[in-house]
């Protein structure tokens, strides 16, 4: 009897604890439960792409979720325990191996803390779903733990989880977020990612350019490391998504109002959509607020430079290359740096003010700046001011003599140009060998054009089967273009060459039966094949089309 009173005794003590503990578990879990939101993402057209949910784990916004719901989505909204809706504005981190998720939502938010302490095998962690009514956390038990990283869990439990539940929140006693729920697509288990690998996740200066993030419709976050923030404004800018872009610029300037990067990306927007007042506004605003003073008023000028060259048939009063000039000295007077001189030249010749353009570039090769494009710049300006092909040769070697063999590439217009200046001296050999040297060094295709005018170098300089492979080229990129199957059946001629002559001469006028030299040339053809009255007949032809060349030839073989 004595035994049963202490056992009743005991038991009595135990009812009287139990239910505070549980309560003190229940009250931390509810506290948790209100950081549970629901997840929506919207194809472009509205429609709805997928659902899910996720759990707030900071004041301005933070939440994280599982990644599947974002990937081809246009847009995204949570909708919290009360019901507030929030837009999410920014993707924060990643990770597609694991599929989770971390972003940013508009507002402020009430997050639930983060464990610091992996749960380990046997121990119990309660699951989270949507708060309503009819919702209660349900425990689970850890069935194994697998370390990643050294540092990080992964969570499999020995328990079976509904759907309506993917990316729930797993939280210990204390309310803090373990994990994120995962359904396995070939088991009863569920596993969950360490929420601490969730909230070290990070975007970087190459996010934007990631594979993963492009297929996300929603702006990636700026970086905080400034030189990654720089990285992620340059390539934002150099892509094709103009939203992500405004996005990545606008970020830029509120984490680095001082620097000029950011406004001046703004601004470029600006003038490529013609709204240069807002470009200009823009600008004066980083006059303002920017350091170094002369880099933004170089950048100033640059951009109204490049304004009135590719789009001065928009007129726009309070710029103009002169007010691009005031700019650039401006910058030089803070900071004589050579690069400020150059940007000067460049809109001298914009003006057409040749010599004073050449002479800024000629002086600036006693600089430090010294290299091919300021004797190249210099050759054009002597080119625009009609000076003597030799002048013009002598600054487009110099220009070839200081080409940078680590980036070779920005020599190729120095051998066009010294090759159409060779062209004209009758220097035809050189020439060509300066039309190859651009090719080779483009390392690709060069336009019809192209291979069109080497091919009469090629035939001046009697390089006669280059000239051949050369035509077929012009004629293979631009087969709708008569004049070189003309030109092509022509040499042929020239090469004696008459069965093929006629070959193609009788193509060309098949295709043109308006094209003069098309006759003419196949007149010829003819002619000296033995068929002499075909080919006079073709050759009246041409010169009823008005060919120049016709009359005099009918009058020579006639005879």
């Amino acid at each position: 009897m004595k035994h049963i009173t202490i056992f009743k005794l005991i038991f009595s003590l135990a009812a009287l604890i139990l239910p505070a503990t549980v309560k003190a578990q229940s009250a931390a879990v509810k506290k948790a439960s209100e950081s549970v939101f629901t997840l929506t993402t919207f194809n472009a057209d509205g429609s709805i792409h997928a659902t899910s949910h996720g759990v707030f784990v900071g004041k301005s916004g933070e939440a994280i979720s599982n990644l599947k719901p974002f990937l081809g989505a246009s847009k995204a909204v949570v909708i919290d325990a009360k019901g507030n809706k929030k837009d999410v504005t920014r993707i924060l981190g990643l990770n597609d191996i694991y599929d989770v998720v971390k972003f940013k939502v508009d507002g402020n938010t009430k997050p639930a803390a983060i464990a610091n302490t992996a749960t380990t095998p046997g121990g119990k962690l309660w699951l989270l779903p949507y708060s309503n009514k009819s919702t209660k956390p349900e425990a689970a038990t850890v069935k194994n733990v697998e370390k990643f990283m050294d540092k990080f869990s992964y969570y499999i439990f020995d328990y079976y989880a509904k759907e309506t539940t993917e990316a729930c929140p797993f939280v210990n006693d204390n309310g803090e977020v373990a994990g994120l729920l995962q359904t396995s697509t070939t088991s009863t288990e569920a596993h969950a990612t360490d929420a601490a690998f969730i909230m070290q996740l990070t975007t970087s200066g190459l996010s934007v350019t990631d594979d993963t993030y492009r297929k996300i419709g929603i702006p990636a976050a700026l970086p905080t490391e400034k030189n990654q923030a720089l990285l992620a404004l340059m390539l934002a800018t150099q892509s094709n998504d103009s939203l992500k872009s405004e996005a990545t610029t606008s970020d830029f300037i509120t984490a680095f109002p001082t620097l000029a990067d950011g406004y001046v990306a703004k601004a470029e927007a600006e003038v490529n959509r013609n709204d240069f007042e807002a470009a200009r506004k823009t600008m004066e605003t980083a006059v303002d607020r920017t350091e170094p003073k002369d880099e933004i008023h170089y950048n100033y000028a640059k951009l109204m430079y490049m304004k009135e060259l590719y789009r001065s048939d928009i007129a726009y009063a309070p710029w103009s290359l002169d007010k691009a000039i005031d700019e650039v000295t401006k910058a030089y007077s803070i900071n004589a740096l050579p690069i400020y001189k150059d940007l000067e030249g460049q809109i001298l010749f914009a003006k057409k003010d040749y010599q004073k353009a050449y002479d800024t570039f000629m002086a600036l090769t006693d600089s430090k700046l010294k290299n091919g494009d300021l004797y190249y710049n210099a050759a054009q300006c002597k080119d625009m001011m009609k000076a003597p092909d030799t002048e013009v040769l002598a600054l487009l070697d110099s220009a070839v003599n200081n080409i940078d063999t680590l980036n070779v590439k920005e020599g190729a217009k120095y051998f066009i140009m010294r090759g159409d200046v060779y062209n004209r001296m009758e220097n035809y050999r050189q020439a060509v060998f300066d039309y190859t040297r651009y090719e080779v060094i483009e390392g690709k295709r060069q336009t019809p054009q192209f291979y069109y005018v080497r091919e009469q170098a090629e035939v001046k300089a009697k390089l006669f089967k280059q000239a051949l492979s050369d035509i077929d080229i012009a004629i293979y990129l631009a087969p709708d273009e008569t004049s070189f199957k003309a030109e092509k059946a022509s040499l042929q001629l020239r090469l004696n060459l008459i069965s093929e002559a006629m070959q193609t001469a009788e193509q060309c006028v098949k295709e043109a039966p308006d094209y003069s030299d098309g006759y003419l040339i196949l007149g010829l053809a003819q002619i000296n094949s033995g068929k002499k009255e075909e080919g006079l007949a073709n050759l009246d032809k041409a010169k009823n089309l008005g060919n120049s060349q016709a009359t005099s030839l009918i009058e020579k073989y006639k005879k």
